[in-house]
């Protein structure tokens, strides 16, 4: 007798029903219809095998073509054929396995749980869908969709030749009061493309005397560095976190040309470090702290009580413990009884901290919230092209050892800066990044004590002023001097 003629009990059509979401043609072949269920099983197969083996061979420049609009695309047209394929596939299974011979009350039960198990499996591919979705408008919406016609992206060399990119990373201390762009934090991170090494260069925002490139129209109005009046108050308008703002307010330098203010402050911040800025990333620092927040907080190390408010009416208490976005922000932005070498050390460790914490699984189970945060929080030139070869770069960085300087008293003077010192120190850095660490002596040298601990070692090369050869003045980790004192 065949299979498909013998009558299934309730229990039996729920649960072959069930198992034909775990392996398609399940049900078919209970029933006798071999020729489907093998077809149906192989085609699963078939996936399986094809998803476990790109899963396992997966680099990192399969990950960055995943953000391109091509391949964005074809996941969400895949994602909706998978999913109706597999919806049709339960429903068939259901029929083939003759509900219909059950009495009324087993044929209600079993449609009911059929129905509601054919949705469920639509669940995940929506997920997909919606996740691709708010992904590609996202990426739409933050980077550069037009950008410079000058910057082409060639497919066999997308770098230009360039074995590093330097970017400018700026937050901007936005606040409902203040009219136009002030650019509160200014880093630049120049990172080895190849091996993702980077050094994060950090100015004050309080740098005197800017100069500006000799082919540059700020430097035709300002030839002996950037000087203007002392404001009412007193307060100076004159200093590097204002090069943008001035820029933008002042067309006629430019010829009328409007919105030259990130052009500007990328040529500027190139031209102090001796690097050419290839693009810039403007980050809203209240932005930044709904990005905190969307991923659930970020755990911090406070050395002492930090005081913040117009009338110090709020404080970050000392400790570590896990912030929220507002409390990390304040613990960053803080100018109460801090000055601005301090404030640049501490939102260099919230910096840290968020890179160091915001893993993938966070990212993924809070991704609507990270991305309407990103929204808010993002500005950049980056052509939009550009992401999916920037992608494996930054996989890279992650993974890679990132130093720090930080260009302020004593390594130099804020109000008379000397500018060869600082781009000397700058090249200096990055050469010493990229250069192949010597072996490690067996024996302690007569510098170093008994304890030859990489963490007894690193206590060891703590830079001074007078640091030559290996050694650099102002090198740090990114992350150094976040966990305490």
């Amino acid at each position: 007798m065949r299979e498909r003629s013998r009558t299934l009990g309730i229990g039996a059509v729920i649960g072959w029903t069930l198992v034909s979401v775990v392996a398609p043609g399940a049900a078919h072949l209970k029933t006798g219809h071999r020729r489907t269920g093998f077809a149906l099983l192989g085609v699963y197969a078939a996936l399986l095998i094809t998803a476990g083996v790109r899963a396992l061979t997966a680099d990192a420049g399969f990950i960055g073509r995943l953000t391109s609009p091509e391949w964005l695309t074809g996941i969400t047209v895949g994602a909706v054929v998978l999913g109706l394929g597999w919806f049709a596939v339960i429903v068939h299974s259901f029929v083939v396995l003759r509900p219909g011979v059950l009495q009324a009350r087993g044929q209600a039960i079993t449609g009911v749980v059929a129905g509601l198990t054919a949705v469920a499996v639509l669940v995940p591919f929506a997920w997909a869908v919606n996740f691709v979705t708010v992904s590609r408008r996202t990426l739409d919406e933050v980077f550069d969709s037009a950008p410079d016609p000058t910057e082409t992206v060639k497919p066999e060399d997308p770098w230009n030749g360039r074995d590093r990119l330097n970017v400018l990373l700026l937050g901007g201390d936005a606040d409902d009061h203040r009219v136009g762009v002030r650019t509160d934090s200014i880093n630049v991170a120049s990172v080895d493309i190849k091996t993702g090494s980077t050094v994060l260069l950090s100015l004050p925002r309080n740098l005197e005397n800017v100069r500006f490139p000799p082919d540059s129209p700020m430097h035709a109005r300002f030839p002996d560095g950037f000087r203007l009046p002392v404001g009412p108050g007193g307060g100076r308008e004159d200093l590097l976190f204002a090069v943008w703002e001035y820029a933008d307010t002042h067309p006629e330098i430019f010829g009328g040309r409007k919105n030259q203010g990130a052009r500007t402050l990328k040529e500027t911040v190139g031209y102090t470090l001796g690097l050419k800025v290839d693009w810039f990333a403007l980050v809203n620092m209240w932005g930044f702290a709904r990005l905190i927040d969307a991923i659930g907080g970020v755990t911090l190390t406070v050395d002492r009580d930090v005081v913040f408010g117009k009338y110090n009416e709020g404080l970050v208490k000392a400790g570590t413990r896990k912030l929220g976005g507002a409390d990390a922000m304040w613990f960053a932005r803080s100018r109460t009884n801090s000055d601005d070498f301090t404030r640049m050390r501490r939102q260099r460790c919230v910096l840290g901290a968020l890179l160091e914490q915001a893993d993938p699984a966070t990212v993924l189970a809070r991704f609507n919230r990270v991305a309407l945060a990103t929204k808010e929080l993002l500005r950049t030139d980056i052509p939009r092209p550009m992401l999916e070869h920037l992608v494996p770069v930054a996989l890279r960085v992650k993974n890679a050892k990132v130093n720090s300087v930080q260009f302020v008293p004593p390594l130099i003077n804020t109000g008379y800066p000397d500018w060869t010192k600082i781009r000397s120190v700058t090249a200096k850095a990055i050469r010493d990044s990229v250069r192949p660490k010597p072996a490690r002596a067996a024996k302690a040298s007569p510098e170093t004590s008994a304890d030859s601990s990489p963490k007894a070692a690193a206590k060891k090369r703590t830079p001074s002023p007078t640091t030559t050869g290996g050694g650099l003045e102002g090198v740090t980790g990114l992350t150094d001097g976040c966990s305490g004192g």
